[in-house]
């Protein structure tokens, strides 16, 4: 199998080697790489969600989700705190291991960090941006879209490259959301068979080096993997074509799972 992760990972890589012309970036995070995330940088996620919801997805509603990096990771019974300087709160996880978060000023004015009790790598996070009301298997595009947004803002995306830590992606998180070369890595409930975007009449599958983080023959597979933070839902994973807006927003974007088929 071929992994395309420097662009793959989008946010979830960096590689010696790229293998797309994406922007360097500037890294600047701890050394621990820790598993925490910054209330301040989440709360600027929320912050350009609602300026931007009005115009790409109206009636959505946003949570964040954790997501398992490395196998065994038990993910039924993390415990995850608002933690600041003087304080520390529970933050309610739900079932489906999402949870919202409440603007505190006081995390703000601490510099608060949002921690799982969990080992560094073990997991990852992403935004969940949904409208209600869809069919079961589909999501709506105008909501992936903003959802590469707020994960970028909200510097959600994971990464244990040895050459350095992803903290601030790109500087221009629209222009990199908004671009035809956008590589930003979703994850699907279940494992995937297909993904097919369906406006009015127009119906296309996605083609397969959309899936499966762009993995084919790579010999290399198992070092690639580690720099991913798909390292352990390869099956799940997918692209979208974010910057091609002759498919707009209310494209309905539905899965086939693996399990669904025959």
């Amino acid at each position: 199998m071929q992994i395309a992760l420097a662009a793959a990972c989008t946010a979830s890589c960096a590689q010696d080697k790229p293998r797309y012309a994406l922007p360097r970036v500037t890294i600047q995070g701890t050394s621990s790489d820790p598993v925490e995330k910054s209330y301040r940088k989440m709360i600027q996620g929320m912050d350009h969600f609602e300026r931007a919801r009005a115009s790409i997805a109206p009636d959505a509603s946003l949570r964040f989700r954790l997501l398992p990096r490395k196998p065994g990771t038990d993910m039924d019974s993390i415990v995850l705190e608002l933690v600041g300087s003087t304080f520390s709160r529970a933050i309610p996880i739900a079932p489906d291991h999402t949870f919202v978060l409440e603007r505190d000023p006081q995390a703000l004015q601490e510099d608060a960090v949002v921690s799982p009790n969990r080992k560094r790598l073990s997991m990852t996070w992403r935004t969940e941006i949904r409208t209600p009301g869809l069919p079961p298997g589909s999501r709506r595009l105008g909501d992936l879209r903003l959802e590469c947004q707020v994960g970028l803002e909200a510097g959600l995306v994971s990464n244990s490259s040895p050459i350095g830590r992803i903290a601030d992606l790109f500087t221009d998180t629209m222009s990199y959301c908004d671009s035809k070369e956008s590589r930003y890595l979703y994850f699907a409930e279940r494992p995937l068979f297909s993904v097919t975007l369906v406006s009015g009449a127009r119906r296309e599958v996605l083609p397969i080096d959309q899936l499966y983080a762009m993995a084919s023959d790579d010999p290399g597979l198992e070092d690639d993997l580690p720099y991913c933070d798909c390292e352990m839902l390869v099956d799940r994973t997918y692209f979208l074509p974010l910057g091609d807006h002759s498919w707009p927003d209310d494209t309905r974007v539905e899965f086939e799972y693996m399990d669904d088929r025959p």
